[in-house]
Formats: structure tokens, C-alpha cells, sequence
């Protein structure tokens, strides 16, 4: 059984910078893709930034490139959101996510995913 628990949300003002942890518990898979969903009101959910577990190749929401950087730290299960300049629109649950599958076309598609955390709420207030 695959947990995901997130941390690291929190209200910030716009141009503030946040940092998402997300820890995995149980077996994923290897060659797997970890990353970051989010959902706001009235939105569907996208995707926001995932890592292959190599680290090597990481994929972005075109809103989100030059502002967020993902990173996976394999050794303890971790895969981190550096958020910076941040904007109201960013304003978000966040949550992580993680599949077995090492061969996705459209990495950043929600249902690609099979496990999910509960989220971490992101506020940005103008």
C-alpha cells in the first residue's frame, strides 16, 4: 500500500516563495514519475511538475516554468516543490502524486496517476 503525505502549503503574498515535501511510504514501482497536481475552485485538476526518478527528465505546466522546480530525493522517498514568485492564480490544493508506469506520453495528465496524498492547501493573496 502506497501512501503519500504532503507539507509545506501555507498563505503567502504574491512574488513570496513556498517549498512542497511530499514522502512516499510503500513500494511504487521502479522507473516511476512522482510530481505535483493541483486543484482550484471552479478548475480541473492539472498537473503542475513531475520527475522521472532519475531525476533527469521533469516536465512543467507551461504557467508554472521559471517559477517552480521539482525535485525527487529517491533515498527517502521525497519529491519537493520549490515554488518562488508566486501569483494569486497559483492559489491551489496541492497535492502529490506517483505511478508505477516509466513510460508516460503525457506525463503531466492527472489520470496517468495512481496514488494520491490528501493535499496542502497553497493560498496567494494580492
Amino acid at each position: 500500500q502506497v501512501q503519500l503525505v504532503e507539507s509545506g502549503g501555507g498563505s503567502v503574498q504574491t512574488g513570496g516563495s513556498l517549498r512542497l515535501s511530499c514522502v512516499a511510504s510503500g513500494y511504487i514501482g521502479q522507473g516511476n514519475y512522482m510530481g505535483w497536481f493541483r486543484l482550484a475552485p471552479g478548475k480541473e485538476r492539472e498537473g503542475v511538475a513531475v520527475a522521472y526518478w532519475d531525476n533527469d527528465l521533469t516536465y512543467y505546466a507551461d504557467s508554472v516554468k521559471g517559477r517552480f522546480t521539482v525535485s525527487r530525493d529517491n533515498a527517502h522517498n521525497t519529491v519537493n516543490l520549490e515554488m518562488k514568485t508566486l501569483k494569486p492564480e497559483d492559489t491551489a490544493m496541492y497535492y502529490c502524486a506517483a505511478t508505477p508506469y516509466s513510460a508516460l506520453l503525457e506525463p503531466l495528465r492527472p489520470s496517468n496517476y495512481n496514488y494520491w496524498g490528501q493535499g496542502t492547501q497553497v493560498t496567494v493573496s494580492s
